[in-house]
Formats: C-alpha cells, sequence, structure tokens
C-alpha cells in the first residue's frame, strides 16, 4: 500500500519531525519506507529520514507492507501533514 503526502511543516523534514516519525512507525510490526525523489529510506531510521533533508512543500511518498500497513501509514501522514 502506498500514500502520496505533502511535508507541510514550514522547516521541512527536521531532527523533532523525524524523531516523531519513527517513534510513531515503531508501533508497528510492518515494513515502512518513505521515497523521495530517487532515494528510498527505512521509516524506522532516524539518520535515515534526516538524511534526505526534505524541504517544506515536498511530496514523499509512504509505503507499507502487512496488517496494520494502513492505519501505519495514516499516523505518519498525520505527522507529515500538520
Amino acid at each position: 500500500m502506498e500514500k502520496q503526502i505533502l511535508v507541510k511543516s514550514t522547516v521541512g523534514l527536521h531532527a523533532s519531525l523525524a524523531a516523531k516519525i519513527v517513534q510513531a512507525a515503531s508501533k508497528y510490526s510492518v515494513d515502512i519506507l518513505l521515497h523521495y525523489k530517487d532515494k528510498t529510506i527505512d521509516v524506522k531510521s532516524i539518520l535515515g529520514l534526516m538524511s534526505l533533508a526534505i524541504p517544506s512543500g515536498e511530496n514523499v511518498v509512504i509505503e507499507a507492507c502487512g496488517d496494520n500497513a494502513e492505519e501505519a501509514i495514516s499516523d505518519i501522514a498525520t505527522i507529515l501533514s500538520k
């Protein structure tokens, strides 16, 4: 399952936002990937998220596979869309 999400944070994907995403993703026993431009990272990796340096207003794609994939994507989308 995939969902495209607009990063709305005025400062983009920064350290505290990345930490919130990792914390939310870690609640699920599913594989969750984030695709940005030509890069793909594991959403449970704070260093991976921060290495992308995603600015505000950019679109990313979240992909998850497993029993709770839809719920996991929804939680992460909520964080990125604030």
